[in-house]
């Protein structure tokens, strides 16, 4: 097989790598070589990745070159590596939940992402970081240290698939995967500079929610484009008999992905979510660089005006300290985490997981009654925002995150705009207020903020319309790539060629080596 200069090679899109591999001009072994120097030269630098496969996944490359030369059927991912997040089962490969209990556990089983994923012909390379059992928006855990945002490694990548998210940001896999609870799919993409989808729950099954009903935590893929990011989703969509919100789904528009035509498009924009009233807490700069691409994007649209919905305060019809989707929150999220880690060995549990639980043990069932009726309502409300046949929007954008990027040293956000955060998530209300509205949501790369760090608008589609907001991610992709400020930035590689030991401090004792060898 005929192979491209493997200087440029890590940096191609997905979808052309496996065209190429399909011509047989690319060999799956040369393209995880490629990735595997790629990975040696600059994880040292970003701690994105925290334990490889190497070995295996070269004897797996070499099944699939050896599948391309006989000209068998090739499946969608075929010879692409990914990265999988560290939350998720991989048999015969660590996977230590960024938990020091777990520090050396070795599933016996890969999870159902991960099972469609090799099925798809993808080659499970790495695991990436994430923050203690998913906890948080800054990825860093005493197992394998925290991983510094490839534009600035002092600075946080987001969470909790900060991992993945750097990982592509530095070209060291194509492919990635992640989670999203409370915004840990859009803010890490949003934070550097990729593409990351919370997709409508159901749409990507999973088999270990342990409150299998609960539409909150979703599986969903990230890249560094749109059209990677639908192919990867097109290869692990679809029902499965363990999780009882899983799908149907039609996966053969998403690849290839048509663009929608932004000409047609009726958008609602918010900066909060609260408009008169206040609602989710946003830095005056992120504001600024909010309207600023609302201004210059506006033109594209048939129309773009203020959403003029408030989702965030008086879903319940009183006012109070705390608004209405923070309370709805703070009762599910906690719910769910007491149903994940109740019996769990609180000496081994980060400060964010402790902290949530000390949260759920105060909640009454009474609380719980009125989350789920405020959270009913807020999706009602957003979705008769959206209402096709009323005239609604077809879209939705408002920001990722009300914060730019902050020193992962500081564990989370704790204050915005001179007002103090209440808990570790509270910074995050831009995002869990969409997790709360059950629709769909993508983080998509748009230029750098006044800090002049990546940007991310949060793209909103209507519910259950997975590839409605896709395709007009594709085509608000393609329309700001060529404007100056508007399109997805790539860090300055050169200078992660210096290993940062800083970034594995917190990790405690005995040490896990660097996952750089075979």
């Amino acid at each position: 097989m005929r192979t491209p200069d493997n200087t440029s090679l890590v940096s191609l899109p997905a979808i052309e790598l496996r065209r190429l591999i399909g011509a047989r001009q690319l060999s799956p072994v040369e393209l995880l070589q490629a990735c595997m120097a790629r990975i040696e030269a600059i994880n040292p630098a970003v701690n994105a990745l925290c334990e490889t496969d190497f070995e295996r996944a070269l004897a797996q490359a070499r099944v699939a070159e050896a599948a391309v030369k006989r000209g068998a059927a090739l499946p969608l991912l075929h010879g692409l590596p990914v990265g999988v997040k560290d939350l998720e089962d991989t048999a015969g490969l660590r996977t230590t939940y960024g938990n020091v209990g777990h520090r050396q556990h070795v599933p016996t089983a890969d999870c159902v992402l991960v099972q469609r994923l090799r099925a798809a012909g993808a080659l499970v390379a790495a695991k990436t970081n994430t923050p203690d059992l998913g906890a948080g928006a800054n990825t860093r855990n005493a197992v394998w240290g925290a991983t510094g945002n490839p534009f600035d490694p002092t600075r946080n990548a987001g969470g909790s698939s900060g991992g993945s998210a750097v990982a592509l940001a530095c070209d060291l896999l194509p492919l990635a995967t992640g989670s999203d609870l409370g915004g840990s799919l859009r803010i890490p993409a949003g934070y550097c500079g990729v593409v990351g989808l919370r997709p409508s729950p159901g749409v990507v099954a999973s088999g270990d929610r342990l409150l299998g009903f609960s539409p909150l935590p979703v599986l969903g893929p990230m890249a560094r484009s749109v059209a990677d990011l639908a192919l990867m989703l097109a290869a692990i969509t679809g029902p499965h008999a363990d999780d009882p919100l899983s799908l149907p789904f039609d996966s053969t528009a998403l690849h290839p992905l048509r663009p929608a035509d932004l000409s047609t498009l009726r958008v609602g924009f918010s900066e909060d979510f609260g408009e008169d009233f206040g609602g989710c807490l946003v830095d005056d700069d992120i504001r600024r660089s909010f309207r600023a691409r609302i201004a210059a994007i506006a033109p594209l649209f048939a129309t773009c005006e203020p959403l003029g919905v408030d989702l965030v305060n008086r879903l319940d019809g009183r006012d109070g300290e705390r608004s209405s989707a923070d309370f709805a929150f703070d009762v599910l999220r906690a719910e769910g985490f007491l149903a994940a880690h109740a019996g769990a060995d609180r000496r081994t549990l980060g400060p964010n997981l402790a902290a949530n639980l000390a949260l759920a043990e105060h909640f009454t069932l009474a609380d719980r009654a009125q989350a789920h009726q405020l959270q009913t309502r807020l999706q009602r409300r957003l979705a008769e925002a959206m209402r096709t046949e009323r005239g609604g929007f077809d879209l939705v954008i408002a920001p990722v995150t009300g914060v730019s990027p902050f020193p992962w040293t500081t564990l989370y956000a704790e204050s915005v705009q001179g007002q103090a955060t209440r808990n570790y998530y509270h910074w995050l209300g831009l995002t869990y207020v969409v997790t709360l509205s059950t629709h769909p949501a993508l983080s998509l790369p748009c230029g750098v903020d006044e800090q002049g760090l990546p940007f991310g608008l949060q793209l909103i589609g209507r519910a259950q319309g997975d590839v409605a907001l896709l395709s007009a991610a594709l085509a608000l992709e393609s329309a700001t790539a060529g404007q100056a400020g508007l399109g997805r930035v790539r860090p300055d590689l050169a200078r992660l060629h210096t290993p940062r030991p800083e970034l594995r401090s917190i990790v405690t004792h005995p040490p896990l080596p660097l996952p750089l060898s075979t």
